[in-house]
């Protein structure tokens, strides 16, 4: 104690050689300021809060402002030191009032800090007032207006299950929650990262916030038509209206099959064309059964030189499967052959699919009849060498066509041995294969 009595006298002794050039800085009773300031810090410092507290609280009745920062940041670690032991819920609330005064007046007098500042007033506001959904929605809301894409991730979560919350007692209609979710994705994808982590961390936000959205079912089929109808019907040209559509039916449930989800990514794709908007509209007409409208789209998407391989690889796919679907047989192999050259992750379900071609072509009543089956099964064979996931479904295909194979005798007939190479064409397709017998 001795040693800190000396410790505190000189710094005393400073102070008071500095009060003519302190005055302004300290305020009218400028000894008593620094007095005060200075016995709080050094109990602040060796971490002696309980004897710090009411130093700090004279200081901070004494100083103006301006005398120093630190009051009010040190000022707010006493207070949420103390805020956990206080039992009295009256006296709590007022201490949880005195840190959030303590950000105001920070930010009145250090106005260069704001957006930091603003920021760990949001955070104090989650942690001390998350009871109050209201009392949350209108001060996050503040915060957020003033800060967008620097608002904390946090802020912007907790702002959107505080509206969520006052939608479901019927004090906040269902379009200002879908407008905050949408504003609330575009400031997270705004935000600039400093590093990597930071980077990380807004990509979790962001799907925190979806996630939120999506359970809390605000964005129902019905609230999304019946407040984005008279919208779009009054202004179909507008980029920004068709896009926010045409986000938020997609991540409502059953939502993807109504006409303005098809008037929306139809409008989005004709303002704005991309390979995103080309594929949507192929996966919209192909549900209602536009098989050509739906193949135009897909190859819009493929043709696009915005995608990369890997996304061709994969439409090249689902275009070969739609067109098998769909009897477009010659561009479903084609489709086929491109999928596996881009990506031989597809090689065997693609395979299947150049082995089904085969296996249910149409190719007259010569020896062909019969070699459709053999060029079937080697591409089941492919399909069951490449890819193990759907080596059983290959194994059973070869069962199922090697009964169509011919006996030796009728093979003899054509002039064909076993193991001889033969090429088949028919149905817009050819094939060099070999022959088979039971």
């Amino acid at each position: 104690m001795k040693k800190l009595f000396l410790i505190f006298f000189a710094a005393m002794a400073v102070f008071a050689s500095q009060k003519v050039s302190a005055q302004g800085k300290y305020g009218a009773d400028s000894a008593e300021c620094i007095k005060y300031l200075s016995y709080y810090q050094e109990y602040y410092k060796q971490k002696n809060y309980d004897s710090a507290l009411p130093n700090w609280r004279k200081a901070y009745a004494l100083c103006p402002a301006r005398a120093s920062e630190n009051m009010f940041v040190h000022g707010t670690t006493l207070m949420t030191r103390l805020v956990p032991t206080i039992k009295d819920r009256a006296y709590r609330e007022a201490v949880v009032d005195t840190i959030l005064l303590l950000q105001d007046q920070r930010m009145a007098t250090y106005p260069k800090k704001r957006v930091d500042i603003l920021n760990n007033k949001g955070k104090y506001i989650i942690n001390y007032r998350s009871s109050d959904p209201k009392y949350m929605y209108d001060n996050l809301s503040a915060i957020v207006n003033e800060l967008g894409a620097k608002s904390n991730g946090s802020l912007l979560v907790n702002l959107l299950q505080a509206s969520i919350a006052l939608y479901r007692e019927n004090q906040l209609p269902a379009d200002e929650v879908i407008a905050l979710y949408d504003k609330s994705t575009a400031y997270i994808e705004e935000a600039s990262a400093k590093n990597p982590a930071e980077a990380e961390e807004n990509l979790k936000v962001k799907a925190t916030i979806e996630s939120i959205f999506a359970d809390s079912k605000v964005a129902s089929c019905d609230n999304l038509i019946a407040i984005f109808g008279p919208r779009y019907a009054a202004d179909p040209e507008n980029l920004t209206l068709v896009s926010n559509i045409v986000k938020l039916m997609n991540s409502a449930e059953d939502c993807a099959s109504n006409d303005l989800y098809l008037n929306a990514v139809t409008s989005m794709y004709k303002l704005d064309p991309s390979y995103r908007s080309a594929y949507a509209l192929y996966r919209l007409n192909a549900a209602r059964d536009n098989v050509a409208d739906a193949a135009n789209y897909l190859q819009q998407a493929i043709d696009s030189e915005e995608s990369d391989e890997v996304t061709d690889a994969q439409y090249y796919y689902e275009m070969a499967a739609f067109c098998y679907k769909n009897n477009m047989r010659v561009k479903a192999a084609e489709s086929a052959r491109k999928a596996i050259d881009l990506d031989h992750g597809y090689a065997g379900k693609a395979y299947l699919i150049l082995g089904n071609l085969w296996a249910s072509a149409t190719c007259g009543d010569t020896v062909d009849k019969w070699a459709r089956y053999w060029a079937a099964t080697d591409y089941y064979q492919k399909a069951r060498n490449a890819d193990p996931t759907v080596a059983d479904e290959a194994a059973s295909s070869i069962s199922s066509v090697s009964r169509y194979f011919p006996e030796a005798s009728e093979a003899f007939m054509y002039d064909l041995t076993k193991g001889q190479s033969y090429t088949v064409s028919c149905g817009g397709m050819s094939a060099t294969t070999t022959v088979r017998v039971q």
